[in-house]
């Protein structure tokens, strides 16, 4: 019996740099699983974009855009396209651009100097659910969290509620991955470090976030941070 192929994951590339753009379209182009169906150069070409063709499954959004930054245009995207995942990719290190874009909806963030493999898995987890930091942004944003005396300026994502759920309602091995977590360790490099699978720390961090009543890593290594467990 004769399997037809899975339907291709549809992307729009959003980046004002054509060189990049271009070059980006090709390497998606060469694998199976993806399928460019637009690309602009501003915010108003993309909406343009959303308007004429298909929805996309996922937005690939820079942040350094003429006119209007990556991370205020989220919200109007997300109304144009409400179905689509967004994926920041811009060479933007600054934890005020990552805090920014989280709290517009953006649904992972990742550096531009991203390995071509990687970028694909990103976009595959993204599209799942998933919400991905660059780690090195992770690791960035939970060390100006824990830099911020008490009673100063709120950090660019505020902790969990002092009152919320207790890291007492984790087992061992949970709390050993939320450590890991706020490390800003890859679910990859977590299993490696355990020797568990990579489908197991994945049930794992589901069920941290659950008992925690978390939404993503951000927040789950903001948590350990805030609690002094990281």
């Amino acid at each position: 019996m004769i399997h037809a192929p899975a339907p291709r994951i549809q992307l729009l590339l959003v980046d004002d740099h054509n060189l990049f753009r271009r070059g980006l379209r090709a390497l998606l182009s060469q694998d199976e699983r993806f399928q460019v169906i637009c690309e602009a150069g501003d915010i108003g070409e993309a909406l343009r974009c959303l308007a004429q063709t298909p929805q996309p499954d996922v937005i690939l959004l820079d942040n350094h855009l003429p006119g209007v930054r990556g991370v205020d245009a989220i919200p109007a995207l997300k109304d144009a396209a409400p179905q689509a995942r967004i994926l920041m990719l811009t060479v933007s290190e600054n934890e005020d651009d990552l805090a920014a874009a989280l709290r517009a909806g953006a649904d992972g963030y990742l550096l531009k100097t991203v390995e071509s493999d990687h970028l694909g898995e990103t976009i595959v987890k993204v599209l799942d659910g998933e919400s991905v930091i660059s780690p090195q942004m992770l690791t960035k944003l939970v060390s100006v969290f824990r830099a911020r005396p008490a009673g100063s300026a709120p950090a660019p994502l505020e902790p969990p509620r002092p009152d919320g759920p207790s890291p007492d309602l984790l087992s061992p091995r949970e709390r050993e991955i939320l450590l890991l977590i706020a490390r800003g360790d890859s679910n990859k490099l977590i299993a490696r470090s355990l020797d568990i699978a990579e489908t197991t720390v994945k049930i794992h961090v589901q069920h941290i976030l659950r008992k925690l009543g978390l939404s993503s890593r951000v927040q789950a290594a903001v948590y350990a941070t805030s609690r002094g467990l990281a």
